[in-house]
């Protein structure tokens, strides 16, 4: 089958990378890609956002499955202009994506179907967004309702970071278009998790449940970023909880969405909080997340390609190998704030010949021929290993081996897992 992965990052390195082993799989490409992605298939520069051009370019290879890795070209309705020309494609038509590209679409959905939330109100206007600050208080969330790049939430224990992230996002419009609207909500506690399912209509098959780490800095400090790490499965969730993620979150938004009038195709994946009064959504999400996605390859037992065109004949049993798997994402000096490119990266030949360990390009580029720095997240390092302390081990042995100019990344992924397992 010939097959085309759109997006450049880590994520979509790593679903190629799981792609190319398919025994269905004839021939791979990506666009825009990366080098990394170069050695598993041909990179063709089309932008994320040239729909007609995606298009064409699907036509004139005759591709027989596209996958959409980021969220971008999804919320601008990629999936609607191939399937009006016939063109099979992986991934939410600009209705469904609507659930990730407008935050107050996502809340007043399931405000509506009772599908468990923070409380929250939307506001159109700055003024009485601060209004409303003062009366409420402080500890809040502001969201930016546009897709941000996953840098639009901003946890605000007090209430001058609440003023100053409403500020920024509606008056100094720091995310553009994306903070004409923001979502105050309020802020929950407890342990957040990933939860992701491949959906067609109102059925789905979950997958392996995740914990990402978004803040910059150890111990969840730092500005939040698109993120700086992943593993899975998680130790400290019960199976009561799980079947509440599936029951009242998963079937419960296929159904609302159904209700809308969208038969909702793809990925949804849902940042959850585990509070007291149960799983709580904090954020709906239509694509594969990043870096969840590269720990979530290392795991997958089955033929990633079966997985996508039909999950419903897998047995869920059968979908995952016993383990382990994190990612570790490598990021830019002063990622998530300003930062330099084309600084040259060293020491990847030595991590890749590590047991059980993978690098995925992020945000790479070549330059005379030699691999420079090209984006805040540089490289995702993702490792497997039979316990999770084996699995963390091997990811910052391949990171100590990796090499650029004000290389940063954090040292406590999977602290919550590892807690969790020792006690």
């Amino acid at each position: 089958m010939r097959v085309l992965v759109i997006g450049s990052g880590a994520r979509e390195h790593a679903l190629l990378w799981k792609l190319a082993q398919s025994r269905r799989v004839s021939q791979l490409w990506a666009a825009p890609g990366n080098p990394g992605m170069a050695a598993l298939a041909e990179c063709v520069p089309i932008g994320l956002n040239e729909l007609e051009r995606l298009a064409d370019f699907a036509e004139q290879q005759a591709i027989e499955l596209t996958v959409v890795g980021p969220e971008a070209p999804l919320i601008a309705g990629l999936v609607d202009v191939f399937r009006a020309r016939g063109l099979p494609i992986f991934g939410p038509t600009q209705a469904g994506a609507m659930l990730e590209g407008s935050k107050a679409f996502a809340k007043e959905l399931m405000e509506t179907a009772g599908i468990p939330t923070a409380q929250h109100r939307t506001f159109r206007d700055p003024a009485a967004a601060f209004a409303y600050l003062e009366e409420h208080g402080a500890p809040v969330v502001v969201k930016a309702d546009g897709n941000a790049a996953g840098k639009g939430a901003i946890v605000a224990l007090d209430l001058e970071t609440a003023r100053t992230a409403v500020r920024q996002m509606m008056v100094e419009r720091v995310f553009g278009s994306a903070g004409e609207v923001v979502v105050i909500e309020d802020y929950l506690q407890g342990d957040e998790i990933g939860s992701t399912a491949l959906c067609n209509g109102t059925s789905f098959v979950p997958l392996v449940l995740t914990q990402d780490h978004k803040r910059a800095l150890d111990n969840d400090e730092g500005l939040n970023t698109g993120g700086m790490g992943a593993y899975a499965p998680l130790p400290f969730v019960s199976a009561e909880a799980e079947r509440a993620v599936h029951e009242r979150i998963i079937a419960a938004t296929l159904r609302a969405l159904q209700e809308h009038g969208i038969a909702f195709s793809g990925v949804l994946y849902s940042n959850i909080m585990l509070t007291e009064r149960g799983p709580m959504v904090l954020e709906h999400n239509t694509r594969f997340g990043d870096p969840e996605t590269q720990a979530m390859m290392l795991l997958l037992a089955a033929d990633l390609l079966d997985l996508l065109q039909a999950p419903e004949r897998l047995a869920s049993d059968s979908l995952w190998h016993p383990g382990y798997a994190v990612s570790l994402t490598l990021a830019s000096g002063g990622y998530p704030g300003s930062y330099r490119t084309g600084l040259p990266i060293e020491g990847l030949a030595e991590a890749g010949r590590l047991e059980q360990v993978q690098v995925f390009h992020a945000g790479t580029a070549l330059h005379d021929g030699k691999l420079v720095t090209a984006g805040g997240r540089v490289l995702s390092v993702a490792a497997y290993g039979t316990t999770l302390a084996e699995a963390v081990e091997r990811a910052y042995e391949a990171a100590r081996l990796i090499r650029f100019e004000g290389m940063h990344y954090r040292r406590d992924i999977a602290k919550r897992g590892l807690r969790a397992l020792q006690s």
